[in-house]
């Protein structure tokens, strides 16, 4: 019971068993019904819906005037309860409604937009624009009540294993590395800038060599970056770090903490997570990120096609495929538009070749004219296809060829119904490239940051051949879907310049960047890792969803834009000047 000044209870709170009792409510109008000389109102608020009714025909004119009820009207109402005649199972209260005998109109409302209701008739736009509106239907509350729930058994798995929740800066420094910074002029410090934090790194990282040992925030980070389903401008980390811990202890703790709130939150229990090479997923699945929801990997076929009539094979420096189970019936329609979803610039591929085992035992392919019965069966047998399975191959430069290949393999888990939203798989992937190579700019770049540190057995080979250099790093992804990652950290200072001289840092710029990091690697700092879990991704999974911004109280849209409060926004003349930025020449 929530009583307060205003209410006894709550629109979701009376059962039979009140019967009889006098009760005050406060909510809003949901929904009106005139039958005969009464009058129903659905009045709700963020527990529930509570049926009120008004006897007599007058009943509502004498105590509202001749406008009456609408609906969004904040009420305030006392009155008794009694039982329902008409019961109601869909809803909590549906046996009972209150008998009013005094009403009082806290506010009034003007008509909404939209319908405040499960199935509302407002799109996207018109739903963010009014967004305070937009909250008070089920779903949207349901999504926020998630995350809180999350937030709470996030913290209390971490504050049992001694995990310390700590606040670090938003106003830091800009650094080059990753996506591009938010950056904030300082009116004290003319034409300088602090930037808004990507992610703590740094900051945990020092929380590790002040010897706070085990570190958590859930953290907003803030990337200015293109947008997409599963990104905003501004957004959510579980952030971690621990001190004297190796990879193992960091991902049988995270593990464990995926596990509990796959628990507490969804009541299911999630196996021990698997583990993947980096090298294996992109030769399996074609990314760093697989959707093991379903099998369906990839199977090379370089060492069967290559000198035959088809110049395609032959000229390709990769040919794979894959083998969709029970998908030989479909129509050349089917197929053709499997084709035309290849060669999407998107996807990228020039093509796709197809081979079906039909029921009856009968090889049918879209290169018939090329390869005999027999070497399809090759296919097949290399593919392990069965009688009734459809075999799809792709050929090109190796990379794109795979990438291509990843998203077909996706398309057909769909339209196979094998990426159920309810199902999870869970993993992790390991042993990334600790660096990779940017033709453009002709220099290194840090797959995942500048402080991932090398696998110990590969640090002698970064003078070498540092393009084959392991990192000590991990990603977790939940059905095809990276929730999160992290790495073991450089904590010697030697090792760290040498990372930064790789990437193309003088010491001079490595100084001016990271030498408060530097400096504190020479005061004792202890071996060290974390990781970072998009909170607003996990939540998107846990609920069912493709979009973070369902999880999000007051979302951007996907121009990065608040509609509701029309931000960003030009900011006056006399404040760019007090700023020292934007001064208009005489």
């Amino acid at each position: 019971m929530l009583r307060t000044h205003l209410r006894t209870h709550t629109c979701g709170e009376l059962r039979l068993s009140d019967n009889g009792r006098l009760v005050t409510l406060c909510g809003w109008v949901q929904k009106i019904r005139r039958l005969g000389g009464a009058t129903f109102i659905d009045l709700r608020d963020r527990y529930g819906i509570t049926q009120l009714v008004f006897h007599g025909e007058d009943r509502e004119n004498r105590i509202l005037g001749e406008e009456g009820f609408h609906r969004e009207m904040v009420l305030k109402i006392d009155g008794k309860v009694i039982e329902r005649e008409n019961k109601n199972k869909k809803i909590s209260t549906g046996e009972i409604e209150i008998q009013v005998s005094i009403v009082k109109v806290l506010n009034e409302s003007k008509t909404p937009p939209f319908t405040i209701e499960d199935e509302t008739d407002g799109g996207d736009d018109i739903r963010m624009k009014y967004r305070y509106l937009d909250l008070r239907r089920n779903p949207v509350r349901k999504n926020l009540e998630l995350r809180h729930r999350m937030a709470i058994e996030t913290r209390n798995y971490l504050d049992k294993l001694n995990f310390l929740e700590v606040e670090t800066p938003i106003l830091i420094k800009s650094t080059p590395e990753g996506a591009r910074d938010f950056v904030v002029p300082s009116r004290m410090n003319p034409g300088e800038f602090y930037a808004l934090p990507q992610s703590p790194q740094t900051f945990k990282q020092l929380l590790m060599i002040g010897g706070f040992d085990r570190y958590y925030q859930i953290v907003k980070c803030f990337r200015d970056e293109d947008l997409r389903a599963d990104r905003q401008p501004e957004f959510t980390q579980i952030d971690c770090e621990m001190a004297f811990v190796e990879q193992e202890d960091i991902l049988q703790t995270f593990e464990g903490l995926v596990r509990h709130l796959f628990k507490t939150v969804k009541s299911i229990d999630i196996p021990t997570l698997s583990r993947m090479t980096y090298a294996d997923a992109m030769k399996f699945y074609g990314n760093d990120k697989p959707d093991i929801r379903f099998e369906m990997k990839f199977v090379e076929l370089n060492n069967i096609v290559k000198g035959k009539e088809f110049k395609v094979f032959n000229d390709a420096q990769l040919v794979v495929g894959i083998c969709a189970k029970g998908a030989a019936e479909y129509s050349r329609k089917q197929l053709d538009e499997l084709t035309e979803f290849v060669k999407r610039p998107q996807v990228g591929a020039t093509g796709l070749v197809y081979i079906k085992y039909n029921s009856d035992g009968s090889l049918k392919s879209s290169v018939d004219k090329f390869f005999s019965t027999e070497q399809l069966k090759e296919f097949a047998l290399q593919m392990q296809a069965e009688s009734g399975d459809l075999m799809l191959i792709l050929a090109g430069e190796k990379n794109k060829t795979r990438k291509a290949l990843s998203e077909l393999r996706l398309e057909m888990g769909t339209r196979l119904g094998l990426r159920d939203k309810n199902t999870f798989a869970c993993h992790w992937v390991i042993d990334f490239p600790l660096l990779e190579y940017n033709e453009e700019l002709n220099r290194w770049h840090a797959m995942h940051h500048p402080f991932t540190s090398p696998k110990p057995e590969d640090i002698a080979l970064l003078d070498s051949n540092p393009g084959i250099v392991r990192a000590n790093a991990y990603d977790m992804v939940i059905n095809g879907v990276e929730v999160g990652g992290g790495s073991i950290r450089i904590f010697n200072k030697q090792l760290q310049a040498r990372m930064f001289e790789l990437l193309g840092f003088t010491k001079e710029d490595a100084q001016a960047q990271f030498g408060f990091l530097m400096n504190a690697f020479e005061f004792g700092a202890p071996p060290h890792g974390g990781l970072a879990l998009g909170f607003d991704r996990l939540c998107s999974l846990f609920g069912g969803a493709d979009v973070i911004r369902d999880f999000i109280a007051f979302p951007k849209n996907n121009s990065g834009r608040d509609v509701m409060i029309d931000s960003p926004s030009p900011i006056a003349q006399e404040q760019l000047n007090e700023l020292g930025i934007g001064l208009k020449k005489k």
